[in-house]
């Protein structure tokens, strides 16, 4: 079965916003490390957040400099963050992640 862009595109989104929340990946290397993704496409894709309203929000850690620091998500907006949790293994295999 062949998966639409646009089906990919939102899982991805989903994927990367629950790896925020969940603590598992704040950060785009971090990002990168878990999902395989070039360090564009982490970028575009935290960029991507608000266009589903999920508020995802760049924290500069305490004392450093150079973006040194993490995302956190703010807000879901219509967004049901346990429904992507029901559904991590088939969000993954669609997007050929382990």
């Amino acid at each position: 079965m062949t998966t639409s862009k646009t089906r990919t595109s939102f899982y991805r989104r989903l994927y990367v916003a629950w790896l925020i929340d969940s603590g598992a990946a704040t950060s785009v290397p971090a990002l990168m490390t878990i999902t395989g993704m070039p360090r564009r496409t982490a970028q575009d894709t935290l960029a991507a957040l608000a266009e589903l309203d999920i508020d995802c929000h760049f924290e500069q850690d305490d004392g450093e400099r150079h973006n040194a620091g993490h995302y956190s998500i703010r807000d879901w907006g219509a967004i049901d963050r346990r429904w992507i949790e029901r559904n991590l293994p088939r969000l993954k295999s669609v997007l050929g992640y382990p």
